[in-house]
């Protein structure tokens, strides 16, 4: 199998190797290499709004596959346990509930809302009993407003994916934003998630591609921002100051015509801030040809709903998911191996096969 590299200088550079999406050995490397060190979005604070509440779920469903427990405790404290009873394995929790302690249903281990372990029957005999390992795993748990992330084995900070976006857009009052499950999708793309996020992190097929959304952006002035090291920021400029953000003069922004901020958090977590609110796309792994996309609305101002570059998001989703479907059997053919970057074009997508290339040779 190649190694995989990416010249620094990408006027040289190729793209990742193929294999990356078409081997089953790389997606299974890309599980603990990846997925597990970097860092995952939860949901919001509103999962468990009263003291007590517990809401049991599982972080990237059939890949990483780990079941969790949010909590909040009764001095408003909210903790993120593993849901996995350390007596025999069984799971503490399988619904949203309310409670004053967390007990398993297989032999009666009970736990605080810290995950603290409380009591046990019949093991007054069992030698050094109870020790640290038979609390809960508490988890890391990083908070930015309202919104929850944390990282399986945390080997980097949360600041370093995370900064540079929140000091953009610090001037936004997040936790004003109300999570719509009516205006929140999931779609089935039959293409690697990484084709998926490359996709995303580059415009330069806008005007082949998205004839709606090209008529609003101004795609002479579409920029790409990296961020180092693991996000980057594509902003959306309108032509003219219609359904755009009003910008206060603080921001680095101010008085441009700015219509989105598309962000992108390593590796796979875009943010998408409209004059209407926020969508948070968060791409799922299933299989080496296989992905979900969920995305997860947070409405701010519901006037501006279905205006300017934040309408019409399902049309640009299926014209999307089209080409990367395409792309997706493409890259499995024996005639292609590599391709080149556009380097005024394409900087975002190189900037993620770079990160891509660094956590993959990085030994576990």
């Amino acid at each position: 199998m190649p190694d995989f590299f990416v010249d620094p200088n990408i006027a040289k550079a190729k793209t990742l190797h193929t294999s990356f999406y078409t081997s089953a050995e790389v997606f299974e490397q890309c599980r603990e290499k990846i997925f597990a060190p970097s860092w995952q979005f939860i949901g919001h604070e509103g999962l468990v709004k009263e003291n007590g509440d517990v809401y049991p779920f599982t972080l990237l469903p059939g890949y990483l596959d780990e079941p969790l427990l949010v909590t909040k405790n009764n001095a408003g404290q909210i903790n993120l346990l593993s849901n996995v009873c350390t007596h025999r394995g069984n799971l503490v929790a399988d619904k949203p509930c309310h409670l004053n302690s967390l007990k398993c249903r297989y032999h009666g281990r009970k736990f605080d809302l810290d995950g603290h372990f409380l009591s046990m029957p019949e093991f007054k005999e069992v030698a050094d009993f109870p020790a640290k390992n038979d609390d809960l795993h508490q988890l890391d748990l990083f908070k930015w407003g309202q919104f929850l992330f944390t990282s399986l084995d945390p080997k980097y900070s949360s600041e370093l994916f995370f900064r540079d976006m929140m000091q953009r857009v610090s001037w936004l009052p997040l936790d004003d934003f109300k999570f719509a499950p009516e205006l929140s999708r999931e779609f089935n793309v039959k293409a690697n998630w990484a084709l998926y996020c490359e996709n995303y992190l580059e415009g330069f097929h806008i005007p082949f591609v998205h004839a709606g959304l090209n008529a609003v952006i101004d795609f002479g002035e579409y920029a790409t921002e990296l961020f180092f090291p693991y996000s980057s920021l594509q902003l959306g400029l309108a032509k003219s100051d219609e359904d755009c953000f009003d910008l206060p003069k603080d921001s680095p922004d101010y008085g441009k015509n700015v219509a989105a901020y598309y962000f992108w958090v390593f590796p796979n977590m875009m943010f998408n801030f409209y004059p209407w609110g926020l969508s948070v796309n968060v791409v799922e792994p299933v299989t080496v040809g296989e992905c979900t996309v969920k995305f997860y609305a947070y409405l701010w101002d519901e006037s501006k709903l279905n205006r300017g570059a934040g309408s019409g998001l399902d049309k640009v989703e299926m014209e999307d998911e089209e080409i990367v479907e395409n792309v997706q059997r493409g890259v499995r053919s024996r005639f292609y191996k590599h391709g080149r970057y556009s380097v005024t074009r394409e900087q975002g997508t190189y900037h993620f096969h770079r990160i891509l290339a660094e956590f993959m040779n990085n030994t576990p």
